[in-house]
């Protein structure tokens, strides 16, 4: 077997290799970093958020409403339950209550304000969910489908190691360290094959000598691009 075939069976199984792991890292990448997941994930969290800020303002509203009437209460019970008798007095608890009664008349609009607020809250918190519950069950379906393929290339990974050490065997050390040093020059491409005469990978036209030294046990580099050639 010439070198430039055991090298181009090696590149083959390479690039294979190179193709399953940049597709790997996409799976992963797409499986941790769905955009449109996050968007309606920090949706549901803020309108969650924003829900339970308008409920506790809602409730702390009710809360002074309620506080207020039972203020009025007992102003009103000093002022009609016979126990002031002082005209001065009794003028004071009148103003004290038709005073509290206009602050009950705000607080309640505030409290019907706030439960509007809430409620509304409510309903855009309820969107939110509902959203994400539906790019999650849709997204889960993708996503299987994702890991099943990213088991199905783990499993292919397998058996490209296998017949890349079966492939490493009969080529001499130094040649594969010019191998893989090309590799890193050329973007994972060190070996080139010969088609019509010319460098499949740059294209550059090929003299006769060039091919057959690419047919023998000397290796042939490409004129322009570097590349180990190799022609059947």
């Amino acid at each position: 077997m010439s070198a430039s075939l055991g090298l181009f069976r090696l590149q083959q199984i390479d690039t294979q290799i190179d193709r399953a792991k940049t597709r790997l890292s996409g799976i992963q990448k797409t499986l941790e970093n769905d955009k449109e997941l996050k968007a309606v994930h920090t949706r549901f969290e803020t309108t969650q958020s924003e829900n339970q800020n308008a409920l506790l303002a809602a409730k702390n509203a009710e809360a002074e409403v309620d506080a207020m009437k039972i203020k009025i209460e007992q102003v009103e019970a000093s002022l009609y339950g016979g126990v002031v008798k002082n005209p001065k007095e009794l003028q004071d608890l009148q103003k004290e209550s038709a005073s509290l009664k206009k602050h009950l008349v705000t607080l309640e609009e505030r409290q019907l304000e706030a439960m509007l607020l809430s409620e509304n809250a409510g309903i855009e918190m309820e969107k939110a969910q509902n959203d994400l519950e539906l790019v999650q069950a849709r997204l889960g379906n993708e996503h299987k489908k994702l890991f099943d393929e990213q088991n199905e290339l783990v499993k292919h990974m397998e058996s490209f190691v296998q017949e890349r050490e079966a492939a490493l065997a009969p080529i001499e050390i130094p040649l594969l360290s010019s191998y893989e040093d090309l590799r890193k020059q050329k973007r994972g491409v060190a070996v080139s094959e010969v088609e019509d005469g010319a460098c499949a990978s740059c294209g550059t036209t090929l003299n006769a000598a060039l091919q057959q030294n690419a047919r023998s046990q000397k290796l042939a580099y490409c004129p322009s691009c570097g590349r180990i050639l190799f022609a059947k």
